[in-house]
This record gives C-alpha cells, structure tokens and sequence, in this order.
C-alpha cells in the first residue's frame, strides 16, 4: 500500500493506494479480475511463438468516470503466495519489459464503458528457452480536489481528506519453445481451528523453466465412497523462479462431513498451453484422515 499526500489551499488530501495482484485472487470464479470498479478480462496475458498478440477487455462497473493509468511493473513471488516489487530479476527470472509492447497507455472509461487493450510480443527471436514476466500495473487517478477561490488565503487549520485509489497488476507472460513444468504436492496435513472448521495446509513443489496455475479441488470421500466436495481455490500459480508454494485452504464445515475418517483428496487443475481451454491434472494427492 503507497501512501501519497497532497496539500492544496489548506485541504490535506491523502491518496491511499491499494494494489490487488491477479495471483492473490485465488477465489475468483471468474475469467477476470476486479478492484474499485475495474474489471480486467482475462486475468493473464499469455504468448508464445503461436500466439503473439492478445487484447484485454476493460470495463468500469461504477456510477462515475474514472482514469486509469497502464504501466509496467516488476515482481517477485513469496512463497505464501504474496508479491514484492523489485527492480532486478532473481536467479532464474527473466523479465518481459524489453519484449512486449500494449497500447494505450492511458483509458477513461465512463459508468458501464469498456475499452480494448492490445498486448503484443516483440523482440522474441533470441529468448531463452523458458518463460519471461513482468506485470501490467492499472492504476485509477484520483480526481484532485475542487477549490472554490484560486486566490483565497490559506486557513489557519487544514482539513484532511482520504481518497482511495485502487490498482490491479496482472502478469504478462511470454513463453518461448522447450518449456518443462512439474509439481508436486507435497505435505497435505489437515487440522481443526479453535472455531472449528478444517483447515488443510499443503505446498506445491514446482521444477522447471515455467510457471504454473491452475485450480485446486478438494473432494471428501467417506467409507462407503461417497464424494463430496469440500473445497476450492480458483487461480493458484506458482510463478518462476519459485521452487514452492504454500496454501491453507479453508475446508466446508459440513455435518455430514467426518474429517476425522474417510480420505481427503485434492487435484490441482491446470492448463499447460496458452489457450487455456484444455485443462488438465497435473498434480494430485490423495491422504488418509484419521
């Protein structure tokens, strides 16, 4: 969160700037990402020598116009699945800025407008094998505040005024050939909460030159194998150079659901092309309640 302050003819203005990452939305049901009242479909920009061009679809579902900002920004993975920014790539991690180009740079949108971003790959011919990242940071500008009287002297006390602004990143990613992937899960263990509901803590182990997202689906079956879903998580990556991940997922308190016996099984749910219209198990792990 970047604070930022302003002083104009005596009123104190504090912009509180919020940013939300695609890859923290991990319950998002959607194709899309959303903070304030912007909307950005799809949540990823993915290219590869097949695929060189993608467009985003911005919609602003507010009351009011509003601006926004397009810039590019640098980030690194922790393994409890937040962002850092930084200005220089980890071991292992490539940087898209120098290779891709999105246009315009700047939107304003109206209530219920939308508009077109065009995302396009440029200077591929000497990548690295493996995958490039950087993120396409939106963020609103706040309107500035109205003064009545230019010339007004200023007052002796100051107002103060908090303004939210919100800012959504979402990566773009640029593969080139001989790309590998695997993941593991590793650890899955389930505990009760003080207040009672299950809690399963897992890691996923990734090795190879990409990155990897996905859904997590997690299935009760009993002693008489009936299957009841118990939880989900929308949108879980793992992004390069991170060799691990960690979750707690919150399991459904449900009655009919003993979670002291019987089995638990989760299913990481991914796809392995840019389309992503072929999704696949790539990972699984199946654990013994007791």
């Amino acid at each position: 969160m970047n604070n930022t302050l302003f002083i104009k003819a005596g009123l104190v203005l504090l912009t509180v700037t919020t940013l939300l990452t695609a890859g923290q939305l991990l319950y998002n049901t959607s194709n899309s990402v959303s903070q304030g009242d912007l909307v950005i479909m799809p949540r990823r920009v993915m290219l590869d020598p097949g695929k060189r061009t993608q467009e985003l679809n911005l919609a602003n579902t507010g009351s009011d116009s509003a601006k926004y900002l397009i810039s590019v920004v640098q980030y690194r993975m922790l393994k409890n699945g937040s962002f850092e920014e930084i200005t220089e790539p980890d071991s292992g991690q490539y940087f898209a800025t120098k290779n891709f180009r999105f246009f315009p740079r700047s939107v304003t949108l109206g209530p219920n407008e939308s508009q077109t971003i065009k995302v396009q790959a440029i200077n591929t011919g000497e990548l690295q094998h493996g995958e490039y990242r950087s993120h396409l940071y939106f963020r609103a500008v706040p309107e500035e505040a109205s003064v009545e009287d230019k010339n007004a002297d200023l007052p002796k006390s100051v107002s103060v005024k908090l303004t939210p602004t919100f800012g959504i990143a979402i990566p773009v990613i640029i593969r080139s050939n001989n790309t590998a992937l695997n993941v593991k899960l590793d650890k899955p263990l389930v505990t009760i909460g003080t207040d009672g509901i299950p809690l399963l803590n897992m890691t996923f182990n990734r090795t190879g030159n990409i990155s990897v997202y996905g859904d997590v689906k997690v299935e009760y079956i009993s002693a008489t194998g009936k299957i009841t879903q118990v939880g989900l998580a929308k949108g879980l990556a793992v992004y390069t150079p991170m060799p691990a991940r960690s979750l707690m997922l919150k399991l459904d308190k449900n009655s009919a659901v003993d979670y002291h016996k019987g089995k638990l099984k989760i299913t990481y749910t991914t796809s392995l092309d840019s389309s992503e219209s072929k999704p696949q198990v790539i990972a699984s792990s199946q654990i013994d309640l007791f």
